[in-house]
């Protein structure tokens, strides 16, 4: 997949069949919607593009609007790589793009530059300044510039619409049962493994503190975590707290892991971690021993999980 980090930076000659969107979390409704490009370029004789946009538009429409992503740039690009687009445009959303008229986004950029040939859109896709123009616009200017134009509806698991917005709900309320039936598969956290205050070591429950540069990820319900990662090819079940460690009053949020059986040094490394299912909500314990206590429970219960 090449990645285009500008759509003035697009160079290819061949027409195209394309979709555009934010793509939050690459859903079960966003991976259909990717599919059908591929497949649709392949039979048409046409490349694949993904027109996407950063930072999120809402945040640059409301500068009051902290809204928090489910993936990272690097996580969608990883997610969108596996599916077979041929080419990624990342558009840098600011105020000057945001202005551009309809007439402007469909004439200068998915005509000019993209070579539209095919667009595969979602039923509430809007565009132009405002949010001016819709599906219906689209197909009119279709005609216009030669282009045809796939709807797709939305997508549904259990009679519920699946959207990010969703997702993002089910991730703050520390639900990863639902937010995997949305996605396909496990939220992730990535990050840094960073030097914590040894407490974890002292208690038997040595932990990976985990830095996350990217401050508008989205990050769970507080809560203790069955988490699982990779490390060297290799597979680990853990837990997780996130939290502000009320027992030994703490004013700072922290994201620390404990993985089983595992005794390597790590510090500085990339992990990444896939989180299962929420076993319960941080709470403040009378003393460090009954912390101690509870986690023995917390690791009892994990490992049940494992072995069903």
């Amino acid at each position: 997949m090449k990645i285009y980090r500008n759509i003035d930076d697009y160079d290819q000659e061949k027409g195209a069949v394309v979709t555009i969107g934010t793509f939050d979390g690459l859903h079960h409704g966003h991976q259909e919607i990717l599919k059908k490009v591929v497949n649709s370029s392949i039979e048409k004789k046409l490349s694949s593009v993904v027109l996407t946009f950063f930072p999120h538009p809402r945040t640059i429409l409301n500068k009051y609007n902290n809204i928090r992503m489910i993936d990272t740039l690097d996580e969608k690009i990883n997610q969108l790589d596996k599916i077979g687009i041929d080419s990624l445009i990342i558009q840098p959303f600011d105020k000057s793009f945001s202005l551009l008229t309809a007439d402007q986004y469909i004439k200068d950029f998915l005509v000019e530059k993209l070579k539209l040939k095919h667009i595969i859109i979602g039923y509430d896709h809007r565009f132009g300044k405002g949010r001016e123009a819709s599906v219906v616009d689209l197909k009119s200017y279709s005609k216009e510039y030669n282009f045809t134009v796939e709807e797709i509806e939305a997508k549904e698991i259990e009679t519920i619409k699946i959207s990010s917005s969703k997702i993002r709900n089910s991730i703050n309320e520390g639900d990863l049962e639902t937010t995997k039936k949305y996605l396909g598969r496990n939220f992730k956290l990535t990050g840094k493994i960073i030097k914590g205050d040894g407490l974890g070591k002292k208690i038997n429950y040595p932990t990976a503190n985990i830095f996350i540069k990217e401050k508008y990820k989205i990050i769970p319900k507080d809560g203790v975590y069955f988490i699982r990662t990779l490390i060297k090819n290799k597979s680990f079940n853990g837990m997780m707290n996130i939290g502000h460690r009320p027992t030994i009053g703490s004013n700072d949020k922290s994201i620390e892991v404990h993985l089983f059986n595992f005794n390597q040094d790590i510090y500085n490394k990339e992990i990444s971690i896939d989180i299962i299912l929420k076993i319960r909500d941080e709470k403040k314990f009378s003393s460090i021993e009954a912390l101690k206590q509870q986690l023995k429970k917390d690791e009892n219960y994990c490992l049940k999980l494992i072995n069903k």
